[in-house]
């Protein structure tokens, strides 16, 4: 393509320098990658200011720059006064505009995102509709699995995703949309057909620093216009702040008040939850999750929400929902052949954790044991909140390592503590994640369940800038091999 098409109606153009008729083959925002006739975007970001490489980025084959200031370097230039706006609107445009020929909807709010996206992938599928999915765990058509690194991808690998799935045949795509990628303008000029919000308590405050300036970046996904549609938790005190003066249609979904799409006769056991749902002014429809908690019913019901939007039928989604089983690192019960059950759940906020614990607390015969910590180099004030959860909900807590990155781990586990301690409840500090869960399998009893929480369907620990292997499913099958030996 040649420079002057990608920049065709860019909102954000203030003015150009050089030839723009040069030829664009790759786009980039790496000035180490090496290319041929690329376009390089120079971010000015937390820790670095991608201006200052520019001239790396054009000796490793850069033809043409983005930029929102001049740089001293002879390639032609685009000046914009936003380049992660830009590149959102330029990497849609090198793709081909991926996103008009399916349909998007977009999962947004603290917790519930991945479990619902599955879920409502489940359902367009169970209609018979492919569908892609794009999230925490990684991004999936059909049933091939994609690697990806953010829950919401920056938008070169979000648009060059997009671009693969409607490539297959997709037409609707179920996609977690995280209020960082809001903030960033990673979907900017994108138009989701339908925008869910799940719920919103405290975490990322390292990034937000407030949980007025969280919430409004998550309103601003409904009130922006790039949400045709809207369903949203009616139990969640701050929907009312996003409906007040809302412009597009929606529903509303929910449990404790009164909500268009409502669940009722909640039943809930180890091996799932079972509930009634009802649409103001429609039959009654019986569905039985094999995933429990209820928050999987608020999960549920958020899909269905979508799915009906879409004008996917009742008993679509019913058999939808019915059929999935898993959702990797969510309330995932590992294969043990134990006499006490180990769970592994990604919740690493207080909201999560507080919700695995307390539906777990409902089905155990024994002593619930939770094993957590706290990541490193994010929101500080929530770790001794997961602390008093932690003591006040389970048994027994083992305080380890979660991603320290780039803090003292001892630091982080002195901060739960704090939490933890006034509670009374017995507690054991060990660092090492690895012995940590050799530590709560050996002390394991008939009807225990162990929770691991924090890392879910992560494959590593981040220690000081390195990503170490570690995937907690295959370090629990390795313990319990040594242990029997």
């Amino acid at each position: 393509m040649k420079l002057r098409e990608l920049i065709e109606g860019l909102p954000y153009l203030l003015d150009t320098r050089g030839d723009l008729d040069t030829p664009v083959s790759a786009i980039t925002a790496n000035s180490r990658e090496r290319t041929a006739d690329a376009l390089f975007f120079c971010i000015h970001g937390a820790r670095f200011d991608a201006h200052d490489y520019a001239a790396q980025a054009v000796s490793n084959g850069c033809t043409a720059l983005v930029v929102e200031r001049w740089v001293d370097v002879p390639v032609p230039q685009i000046l914009v006064s936003s380049g992660r706006g830009a590149m959102s609107r330029i990497a849609a445009a090198f793709y081909g505009h991926p996103a008009d020929r399916m349909k998007l909807v977009g999962i947004t709010g603290t917790k519930g995102k991945t479990t619902t996206s599955y879920m409502l992938k489940s359902i367009v599928e169970q209609a018979g509709i492919r569908c892609g999915l794009i999230g925490t765990t990684g991004n999936m058509i059909g049933d091939k699995r994609l690697e990806g690194n953010l829950t919401t991808p920056d938008p070169i690998e979000l648009q060059s995703t997009l671009r693969l799935m409607a490539d297959a045949g997709v037409k609707i795509v179920s996609m977690e949309v995280s209020a960082h990628a809001i903030d960033m303008l990673r979907l900017d000029g994108l138009t989701f057909e339908v925008g869910c919000y799940t719920n919103l308590s405290q975490d990322h405050l390292d990034y937000f620093h407030t949980m007025e300036h969280y919430f409004e970046t998550k309103r601003r996904f409904f009130t922006s216009g790039m949400v045709r549609n809207g369903a949203f938790n009616a139990d969640e005190e701050t929907t009312e702040r996003i409906l007040d003066g809302l412009q597009i249609p929606h529903i509303t979904y929910g449990i404790c008040v009164n909500a268009d799409l409502f669940a009722r006769d909640i039943e809930i056991s180890e091996n799932g939850v079972s509930f009634t749902t009802r649409l103001q002014g429609m039959h009654d429809s019986r569905i039985n999750l094999q995933m429990t908690g209820m928050f999987n019913v608020y999960n549920a019901l958020a899909a269905a929400s979508c799915a009906m939007i879409l004008g996917i039928g009742v008993e679509d989604i019913r058999k939808g929902l019915e059929r999935i089983a898993s959702v990797p690192g969510r309330v995932e019960m590992l294969q043990t052949g134990t006499p006490y059950k180990v769970i592994l759940d990604y919740s690493h906020s207080p909201d999560a954790l507080q919700n695995i614990l307390e539906t777990v607390r409902v089905f155990t015969r024994g002593r619930v044991i939770a094993l957590f910590g706290c990541g490193g180099d994010r929101d500080q004030g929530k770790r001794p909140m997961m602390g008093e959860i932690g003591g006040r909900l389970a048994d027994l807590c083992v305080l380890t390592s979660d991603n320290p990155r780039s803090e003292d781990p001892m630091d982080i586990l002195k901060a739960i503590e704090d939490g933890i301690r006034p509670t009374g409840k017995p507690y054991v500090v060990i660092e090492n994640r690895r012995e940590a869960i050799r530590y709560a399998l050996g002390i394991a009893k008939d009807g225990d369940v162990i929770v691991l929480a924090g890392k879910g369907h992560e494959t590593y620990q981040e220690i000081k800038g390195i990503k170490h292997p570690f995937d907690e499913k295959a370090v629990v099958a390795e313990l319990l091999h040594e242990m029997e030996g």
